[in-house]
C-alpha cells in the first residue's frame, strides 16, 4: 500500500470516528494477490474491502485504472466521499484521482492537507506551490491527500485479528462487464530509469574543528550550494 494511500484511508477512518455512524469501504485494483495489503486496510480501520483482481490488469495506465475505480464505485453504490492518495510512489504521476473524478462527474479538491465538513459541503486546505488555499465542494466529491494530513496509526495486535473477520468481496472485470477496449493504454512507457550520479570525493580536514568547518563553507561556496 502506497504511503499516500495510507494517508487517505487514516483520514477516512478518523471521519468515521467523528461522525460515529460512517462506514469506511476500501477499493483496490490489481493483477496480484492483494490480500496483505487488503488485511492491512482492514486493520487500520476499514469496514470492508473490495479487490478487482485480474491479470488483463497488469499494464494498465492511469486510465484504465481510473475507468475500473470508477466501474466499481458504481456498482458499491451510494457514497458521500472518496478519498485517495495524491499520487502513487511508483510512478508519481498523480493524475488518477482526477481522471476518477471526472468518469464519475465529482468535484475534486486535490493537494488537500486538511479536510472538514460544514453540512453537506467538504472543505479541503490545500496546498499549493507558493501558497495555501481553503475550497469547498458539494458532497460528494473526490479528495487526494498530501502526507501532510495526518499520521497514520499502526494496526494492533487486536486490530489485526479482528481484520480477519472483516469482509473481503473480490471481483473480475468480467463482474463489472468491463471490455478490453476500454482499458487501452493512452501511455507506454518505454524507460524508467534515475539520473547518474557521482560523488567528487572531496575530504575536508583541519586542525581542528574550527578550521575544518571553515573548510567546509568555503568548499560549499565555491560550489555554489551556499550563498556568501
Amino acid at each position: 500500500m502506497s504511503d499516500f494511500d495510507k494517508n487517505a484511508l487514516e483520514e477516512a477512518v478518523r471521519i468515521k470516528e467523528k461522525l460515529g455512524q460512517a462506514e469506511v469501504f476500501t477499493v483496490t485494483v490489481t493483477s496480484e494477490d492483494a490480500k496483505a495489503v487488503l488485511r492491512e486496510a482492514l486493520a487500520i480501520g476499514a469496514d470492508k474491502s473490495y479487490v478487482v483482481a485480474d491479470q488483463a490488469l497488469k499494464n494498465v495506465d492511469t486510465k484504465g485504472t481510473a475507468y475500473v475505480l470508477a466501474e466499481a464505485t458504481r456498482k458499491i453504490g451510494d457514497f458521500d466521499l472518496i478519498l485517495g492518495g495524491e499520487t502513487s510512489l511508483d510512478s508519481f504521476s498523480g493524475i488518477v484521482g482526477s481522471r476518477l473524478a471526472e468518469l464519475l462527474d465529482l468535484p475534486h479538491l486535490s493537494s488537500t492537507r486538511k479536510v472538514s465538513f460544514e453540512g453537506d459541503q467538504v472543505i479541503a486546505e490545500r496546498t499549493l506551490e507558493d501558497a495555501v488555499e481553503t475550497v469547498k465542494a458539494k458532497a460528494p466529491a473526490v479528495v487526494t491527500v498530501t502526507r501532510e494530513i495526518n499520521q497514520p496509526r499502526i494496526p494492533s495486535l487486536m486490530m489485526i485479528m479482528k481484520a480477519s473477520k472483516k469482509e473481503i468481496v473480490n471481483w473480475t472485470l468480467a463482474d463489472l462487464n468491463i471490455s478490453m477496449e476500454k482499458l487501452s493504454p493512452m501511455i507506454e512507457i518505454l524507460d524508467v530509469s534515475a539520473p547518474k550520479t557521482e560523488r567528487k570525493k572531496i575530504k575536508i580536514t583541519g586542525e581542528n574543528v574550527q578550521e575544518t568547518a571553515e573548510k567546509l563553507a568555503k568548499a560549499l561556496v565555491d560550489e555554489g550550494v551556499i550563498g556568501r
